[in-house]
């Protein structure tokens, strides 16, 4: 079993005294394998790879709705998004000694911005009340010791299978995002047409090929350098090209996300007029009491999933996780996001959530809180100079995350795919995420799975009952608008 507790024999003899800095040993650098730079470098490329939230955020919680308004402009949701995320990744490193940094998460926002507001007049501080309530759920769940519970009852061939899934899953996300791969006359296709086109993929091919030539010839930093060399290159080719934005009909070869160009001054003053502005029961009276429920319960649950499986896949990923597949501190890390949540919906930026782009730092050698505390700050540090941060699209920075991929999906031989009882759900597992676009999706439908199989065989004695609940509720989940049409809500 793998152990974290501080050894004062790790660079002294026993009885000497312990050389090594206050840092090292608060964060247990040596007795994990790492060392200051190679968390400080895993906490930036972190960053870097998460940077893309301080744009995307601002655009979805500013979706217009005739009568009601965002909580604030572009410029003060991006500040407050930067600010959460700060603290509440510092925290997780400091309070959970764990790589994993935290910030606004899509899928919420955007139930937020086009489920939640709108919903019989629902304000977005109505449905920011939603997502504090339901952080406050989760905690209780995570203080009373049920997450943690339901978590450690997982199958560990069911962890892995979760591992490797989230790992297709960002492998996806990177060649959907830079629009290396998009929707096109199949569901799916290469490029525009089928064939890869525009100047932006090949900043993508250059930063991917890049990070794998420095990968295979063991380069300390290879992701880093990847993407800020990527960056450079789309900036000098914007310099000279004007490509603009991406737009799926007038510039379908433009930037994702963002343009690699500065505008303006690099430092601004930020504004965090959003903190603050939610409505705790505003939604009871605009939707009613039983809608409320299922709703909160439809956040709960994305959260309550979606965070185990990206800490799991972030400790297989750093050699972290004990013989059971739980990471130290089990109860911190989920503490510390369930925090996250009532932060993100107090601040008006929707629930924080932990994000599987972290692999990315530890890919790169990050193995404890320290590189969380380094995120935390770069985010902090954003707030004034967003424009800097910008500049960044999504074609220099998500390369990193199909070669964090490639890292994670090794873990696949880890499972035993010569008995089915454990191959069937681990493979619906793996599947269901990248194909679903969803890692809670993957958590249910392996959930569900791994419980029909082994009802098949016989195997009831064997099914832990916390994985009865837990398949269950995701049962409910999945069938969510079917029940609420029964009971006659919107």
């Amino acid at each position: 079993m793998t152990t974290h507790t501080p050894s004062p024999t790790t660079s002294a003899a026993a009885g000497a005294p312990d050389s090594r800095s206050a840092i090292d040993r608060f964060f247990h650098i040596t007795e994990r394998g790492s060392t200051v730079a190679r968390e400080v470098r895993g906490g930036i490329v972190t960053f870097f790879t998460m940077a893309y939230i301080l744009v995307l955020n601002p655009l979805v919680l500013s979706t217009p709705h005739e009568g009601i308004a965002p909580l604030g402009t572009t410029e003060q949701i991006a500040a407050g998004t930067a600010f959460v995320a700060g603290v509440i990744t510092i925290l997780m490193g400091l309070v959970a000694n764990y790589p994993m940094a935290l910030a606004a998460g899509l899928g919420i926002n955007a139930m937020i911005a086009y489920t939640l507001v709108g919903m019989n007049g629902m304000t977005y501080a109505d449905a920011m009340g939603l997502v504090v309530i339901e952080g406050v759920i989760i905690l209780v769940l995570v203080l009373t010791g049920f997450r943690e519970a339901v978590f450690k009852a997982v199958p560990p061939d069911i962890k892995t299978a979760i591992s490797v899934g989230i790992g297709l899953f960002i492998a996806l996300i990177g060649l959907v995002d830079a629009k290396v791969v998009r929707a096109g006359g199949t569901p799916l296709e290469l490029g525009l047409g089928g064939s890869l086109q525009g100047w932006p993929v090949l900043v993508f091919l250059f930063g991917l090929f890049l990070i794998l030539v420095l990968h295979v010839r063991k380069v300390r930093g290879s992701i880093l350098i990847g993407i800020v060399a990527s960056t450079i290159l789309a900036a000098l080719i914007e310099a000279f090209a004007h490509l603009d934005a991406f737009d799926e009909t007038t510039n379908p070869t433009g930037w994702s996300l963002s343009i690699p160009a500065l505008k303006g001054a690099p430092v601004e003053l930020p504004s965090l007029a959003t903190l603050g502005h939610f409505s705790l029961l505003g939604s009871v009276e605009k939707v009613g009491v039983v809608s409320v429920v299922l709703l909160v319960f439809s956040l709960m649950l994305a959260d309550f999933f979606d965070t185990m499986g990206t800490m799991v896949a972030i400790g297989a990923e750093g050699d972290l996780l004990d013989e059971n597949g739980n990471p130290p501190r089990t109860r911190e890390i989920l503490v510390v996001d369930s925090l996250g949540a009532i932060a993100g919906g107090a601040g008006g930026v929707s629930s924080n959530t932990s994000y599987i782009e972290s692999a990315a730092g530890v890919g790169e050698g990050a193995r404890t809180g320290l590189a969380s505390v380094v995120t935390g700050v770069l985010f902090l540090a954003s707030m004034f100079i967003a424009p800097v941060v910008s500049m960044v699209p999504y074609e220099a920075a998500t390369p990193a995350l199909v070669v964090v991929g490639f890292l994670m999906m090794t873990q696949v031989t880890d499972i035993d795919w010569k008995t089915p009882e454990i191959a069937l759900p681990a493979f619906i597992t793996i599947i269901m995420m990248p194909f679903s676009y969803s890692i809670t999706n993957g958590i249910g439908a392996g959930f569900v799975s791994y419980l029909v199989v082994q009802l098949a065989r016989g195997k009831v004695k064997d099914i832990h009952p916390l994985m009865w609940v837990a398949s269950v509720l995701f049962v409910i989940y999945f069938t969510l608008e079917p029940i609420k049409a029964i009971l006659g809500v919107g």
